[in-house]
């Protein structure tokens, strides 16, 4: 074997771990070592690249999510005139499109990354949703296609995009974070969806703002007809047309981040090219440029030596094979989905609760004050509610836990809606939207935070992306059941002239028994706060007493390598 050289490079900010392990002749112990230096790290402006880059990616996912229920509202106006309202069952497929698609994306890219490396799929998903997000603002029905169905095909594909974002940006976010902070930089990326629903809820305002003298000439939404109709249009196009700038700005970053460590080490056995990755991603760098003859002699021999079994369907059957991983899988998945169910079924549907809790139309005078407290009503519920709910997550999930925050969510969840549904009749609008903001902090204090944490840290790396693609579309087929099954029941047994949703307190009654379920299925998972990936994993443990012996080896191994005066070593 070639014997390896030193690269330049480094100093206070950024420490070359590469030339620290260069003497290391075992690939097993030379990635211990440069991995636990990962694990390590202090937190810095490279950690808060990772988190930004990511994070942007989740704000765009997030505004073309929720901004559906506004979309449907102002479809309902423009393409059902006399009515002001779409048919239950084409808002029903439109909200479905995204989840189905989502779906989709989930399971083929998280398989996608482990097979073909986490660099290789990161900005393809974001094409993705950039297109299909313009596509759809330029949408519009002829006598032979319908709109609905233009749309439904549209938010489809958006929502493959959607999909591979989760798995891609948790585990990568994972793979370079530090230990300790772990949690929070996971936490801070997802905490960048309640700025898109924000920014979507802030969007709608001010457009609703711009089209006031034309919105008012329609008394209700059902007479907006004419200019009010084209100033409706325009709105919907707008809103949903700025979801594609922020994908756009986070573009570039995605596709030149380097690729992460543990990926080139434990699925490519590329040691080098993994040494010199670790110190390219703290330097903003692209890649690494490790020497091309060692890099090739060192993959060699780490393919012969590598303690870590190689990715393989059988690998793949056996790893799941064993109950522990089986019911760990089961754990993060039905946790997901059970969350979905509610989650989903009332955050996809915020104008439409508004409206049957009377918030957006009791006192409503035109079209535009029914827009204007619809769009104030959301600002509410996410100012108030999910914002606040994921940025305490952030702050405390390395200190509290995951665990304990995922069981205080859905119990509490159990209790407000069971108040909700079992009090619906005897509470005012007020009150229900009181509590419906209290519901979407806990969500995001809760699980629909940790859900999305704990996948991306408790498998093994050649089968981390898979798994929580995995669960994340177990998820997203809660997501379909809350909103195509469960959902839609709150209309059953209305009257022309009547209550158009007189099921809705057995429907919030129903979502109160899958949060029960979720406190259940909390029991499978592990607690991962200061934890090692390879700990959780079950591969190695670099804390302790094994982190002192691995201080006391990279101490005695440096003496008694040789040195060179013409190298700068960090």
């Amino acid at each position: 074997m070639s014997t390896p050289q030193k690269t330049a490079g480094g100093n206070n900010a950024y420490h070359n771990f590469y030339n620290d392990f260069l003497h290391i002749k075992d690939p097993n112990e030379r990635r211990r070592l440069a991995l636990a230096e990962v694990d390590r790290a202090p937190f810095g402006w490279y950690h808060v690249r990772a988190v930004a880059v990511a994070g942007v990616g989740f704000f765009t996912d997030s505004y073309d999510i929720f901004t559906v229920s506004l979309l449907t509202l102002m479809l309902g106006i423009v393409y059902f005139p006399g009515e002001g309202k779409m048919p239950t069952t084409s808002d029903t497929a439109i909200k479905l499109a995204t989840s189905a698609g989502t779906v989709i994306g989930q399971v083929g890219f998280g398989a996608a990354a482990d097979v073909f490396g986490r660099k290789s799929m990161y900005g393809l998903e974001l094409l993705f949703i950039i297109f299909a997000t313009l596509a759809q603002a330029l949408a519009s029905g002829s006598p032979s296609i319908n709109i609905i169905g233009i749309i439904i095909f549209w938010r489809v594909l958006m929502g493959v995009g959607i999909g591979g974002d989760y798995p891609l940006s948790s585990i990568i976010t994972s793979e370079f974070a530090t230990t300790k902070w772990r949690g929070a930089m996971m936490g801070a990326v997802f905490a960048m969806q309640g700025l898109g629903q924000l920014a979507a809820a802030f969007v709608m305002l001010f457009v609703t703002l711009g089209f006031k003298k034309s919105l008012e000439a329609a008394p209700t939404l059902a007479s907006c007809t004419g200019d009010c109709a084209v100033a409706v249009d325009k709105m919907w196009r707008t809103v949903i047309g700025v979801g594609a700038v922020p994908g756009c700005i986070a573009l570039y970053y995605r596709l030149t981040i380097p690729e992460t460590p543990r990926y080139t080490f434990d699925v490519k056995r590329d040691v080098e090219q993994a040494s010199d990755d670790i110190e390219a991603f703290k330097t903003g760098k692209p890649k690494g440029q490790p020497d091309e003859a060692t890099r090739i002699v060192a993959k060699q021999e780490a393919e012969k030596e590598m303690e870590i079994p190689k990715a393989s369907w059988g690998d793949f059957f056996r790893h799941y094979s064993k109950r522990k991983n089986a019911m760990l899988l089961a754990g993060t998945a039905l946790s997901w989905c059970f969350l979905d169910i509610a989650y989903y079924g009332v955050s996809l549907n915020n104008a439409t609760i508004l409206n049957v809790i009377g918030y957006s139309t009791t006192g409503a005078k035109n079209t535009y004050e029914i827009l204007y407290n619809t769009a104030v009503g959301n600002l509410i519920i996410v100012l108030a509610g999910a914002v606040p709910g994921y940025w305490v997550t952030v702050f405390t999930v390395d200190t509290v836990g995951r665990k304990p925050i995922q069981f205080m969510g859905f119990g509490i969840l159990t209790i407000l809606f069971v108040v909700m549904g079992f009090a619906y009749k005897h509470l005012s609008p007020h009150a229900l939207l009181a509590i419906f903001v209290l519901a979407q902090f806990f969500f995001n204090f809760g699980p629909n935070a940790t859900t999305f944490i704990v996948p991306g840290e408790v498998f093994p790396t050649r089968y981390r992306s898979t798994s929580h693609g995995l669960s994340a579309a177990m998820g997203k087929i809660g997501s379909i059941i809350g909103q195509g099954a469960i959902a839609p029941l709150r209309t059953r047994g209305a009257v022309k002239g009547g209550n158009p949703n007189p099921w809705m307190n057995h429907v919030l009654e129903i979502y109160a028994l899958f949060m029960l379920l979720g406190v259940g299925t909390t029991f499978l998972i592990p607690e991962t706060k200061r934890k090692t990936l390879e700990e959780l994993s079950g591969e190695f443990d670099m804390s302790g007493e094994e982190e002192a012996q691995r201080d006391t080896t990279v101490t005695e191994n440096k003496t008694e390598a040789p040195t060179s005066s013409a190298v700068v070593n960090a």
